[in-house]
């Protein structure tokens, strides 16, 4: 997010930490995820009331009358506080308030994990996603059109129940049932992303023919955060075709120093 909605994002998530979360347990926490989601689904699937919603013409006393009346009876009172803080704030475009009032929820469904830490659901969501890379029809499962949502649910909760954090749970699931435009990969990422700056730290996704020692990846954590000015939290993946080196992307950056990469320069050079 850019200009206004930048500044009205930090000031919903400074509400939602002092006006919300500070006041409820991990349960509800949980809970207010995942009502928060359901307001982005319901607003998702309505074009004229979130254009309306968004509109920076329209009063804020307004839009929260009207969420009440729409919500009241759908959601909890934290749920409401939430939502009406959002609908409080100007946004450059509807998309931008939907999106902000998503991160809520995620925001909401992290604090319910136990000593805040973070890099649990991290690393989760990553090996998830390459497990889901790694094989198309699990993927073709969870993407198959016309398929209701409770039913993708229930088998996201087989695959995971009891294996995984029960905040990764519900973002796998919100990944799986409503990716609002993004691919499942994307839509997991994206989740990934958020966890890393709830976390306040970079991801750096490390690609590497064999695992690095602790010792190797302490040292790579190291050089990249005095690179980046930022901890950084490395998502790891074992390629064997890379044959030797490492390939390290942070954001849209990407230093690539494996054997194989070198090869294809070599290849490439020569080529032209």
């Amino acid at each position: 997010m850019r200009g206004i909605s930048r500044t009205s994002l930090a000031e919903v998530t400074r509400r939602l930490d002092s006006n919300v979360l500070a006041s409820v347990d991990a349960r509800g926490a949980l809970a207010l995820g995942g009502e928060l989601f359901e307001v982005v689904a319901l607003l998702s699937g309505e074009h004229s009331l979130r254009r309306w919603l968004a509109d920076q013409s329209t009063p804020a006393e307004s839009k929260t009358a009207l969420a009440g009346q729409l919500l009241e009876q759908r959601v909890s009172p934290s749920a409401l506080i939430v939502v009406g803080d959002v609908l409080q704030q100007d946004w450059s475009s509807a998309r931008d308030m939907v999106d902000a009032l998503e991160r809520m929820g995620v925001y909401a469904t992290l604090a319910s994990v136990a000593g805040g830490r973070l890099d649990g659901v991290e690393d989760e969501l990553f090996r998830f996603q390459r497990i889901v890379a790694a094989q198309p029809q699990l993927r073709a499962a969870l993407t198959r059109e016309g398929v209701p949502a409770a039913t993708l649910r229930s088998l996201v909760d087989d695959l995971l129940s009891g294996k995984v954090d029960p905040a990764t749970s519900v973002l796998v699931g919100e990944a799986v049932t409503r990716p609002r435009g993004r691919t499942l990969e994307q839509a997991l990422d994206h989740f990934g992303q958020l966890v890393a700056e709830r976390a306040q730290h970079f991801v750096a996704v490390v690609r590497a023919a064999h695992l690095p020692s602790e010792a190797q990846q302490d040292r790579l954590r190291a050089a990249l955060s005095r690179k980046y000015g930022r901890d950084i939290h490395l998502n790891i993946e074992v390629v064997p075709e890379l044959i030797g080196g490492l390939s390290v992307q942070v954001g849209d950056e990407v230093i690539d120093d494996t054997i194989a990469g070198r090869i294809a320069e070599v290849k490439r050079r020569l080529a032209g």
